[in-house]
């Protein structure tokens, strides 16, 4: 899977999204600025959500439309919510050349058809589903027929959702497709995030898999990345002081530094499999136990568990050898603390 400059794969470094959601709080400049963050961050790319309060829901403030489920929002229609939320369409061009200016990839989530006609304008490279849009599959097939590659979260899925939407890019001849594990909870508790889910997801759908995180701190997109996820996306803030809705859960510029640090450097550790010996670690053997001599031997004595024995350091005799020693017969006198050889040996 491509996204732009970037190429997700198996094998390589991990796709790390600054999702900006809200936290402009309405302001142009700093939503421009937060980008400009972003990118000293460490981040790959910075996503936009692009729809209108009125391209998710309508306005009506009645017991169906009123957020009341233990979130960070209780109390607010949906609309009220999504009006202070949103980034305004005609935003949309200073920000893609924003971050085309820092050197970050930009895309966005599309939350109905006229969003994707909108960002298929601004070319961007790929689309992300959210969350709460994986059931609309009419959604998910119009903006896969697009052809450029869908991630999609799987916030509020259960499995046959996931498979729903992964066959309805499929059905449009896009198989470009990547799943991000996410829990829809803001901010999200860590004993609900079965990142297991992860591995499994990517093996079930045969698809790329990633993590999308509503966690504090950065600890769960590190444990992401070691169980195979590729995509990490996070939600950025360029000053949690600013306030907004996203606010509480997003990380700053110095949080999403160290959660950008953390996660290269488990990539490091993780590594590949490999059972050969750097030449650092070989230098090292040198330590490693080998057959020495450990009392004073005479020549034509015979050698026995008590003259030599395996200990540290590595320059005699692999200690594999130690049975086939014992019983034979030094040619020479051998001080202790000599490094066995098979030169100093003869049979009985």
């Amino acid at each position: 899977m491509r996204i732009g400059n970037f190429n997700i794969t198996n094998h390589g470094s991990c796709f790390i999204i600054a999702e900006l959601s809200a936290n402009h709080n309405g302001n142009l400049e700093v939503a421009l600025q937060t980008i400009e963050a972003a990118k000293r961050a460490g981040a790959d790319a910075i996503k936009l959500q692009t729809y209108t309060p009125d391209t998710l829901t309508i306005n009506v403030n009645n017991e169906y439309f009123r957020i009341n489920g233990d979130t960070l929002w209780d109390g607010k229609s949906l609309y009220e919510l999504y009006s202070e939320a949103y980034t305004p369409w005609e935003w949309h061009q200073k920000l893609f050349d924003k971050a085309k200016e820092c050197g970050l990839i930009c895309f966005s989530s599309p939350f109905d058809f006229t969003a994707v006609d909108f960002l298929e304008n601004l070319s961007v490279p790929a689309y992300k589903i959210a969350s709460f849009e994986i059931q609309d599959i009419p959604l998910i097939k119009y903006t896969a027929s697009k052809g450029k590659p869908i991630i999609i979260s799987t916030g509020i899925a259960n499995e046959d959702d996931i498979q729903l939407a992964v066959d309805a890019c499929r059905s449009v001849g896009n198989n470009d497709i990547a799943l991000l594990k996410c829990t829809s909870s803001y901010p999200a508790p860590l004993d609900i995030a079965n990142l297991k889910t992860i591995t499994d997801m990517g093996e079930k759908f045969d698809v790329k898999v990633g993590f999308s995180d509503h966690t504090y701190g950065s600890l769960a997109p590190v444990v992401a990345v070691t169980l195979g996820a590729k995509i990490i996306e996070k939600h950025f803030i360029l000053d949690k002081s600013i306030g907004g809705p996203d606010a509480d859960f997003s990380l700053d510029e110095n949080e999403f530094t160290q959660m950008v640090n953390d996660v290269r450097n488990a990539e490091k550790l993780i590594g590949n499999i490999d059972y050969t010996v750097t030449k650092k670690v070989e230098k090292n053997r040198k330590f490693a136990r080998s057959l020495f001599v450990v009392e004073d031997v005479q020549k034509g004595e015979i050698l026995t568990s008590k003259n030599i024995r395996s200990i540290r350091p590595g320059y005699g005799l692999h200690p594999k050898y130690f049975e086939k020693v014992l019983g034979k017969v030094s040619k020479i006198d051998l001080k202790k603390g000599t490094p066995l050889s098979f030169e100093y040996l003869t049979d009985n």
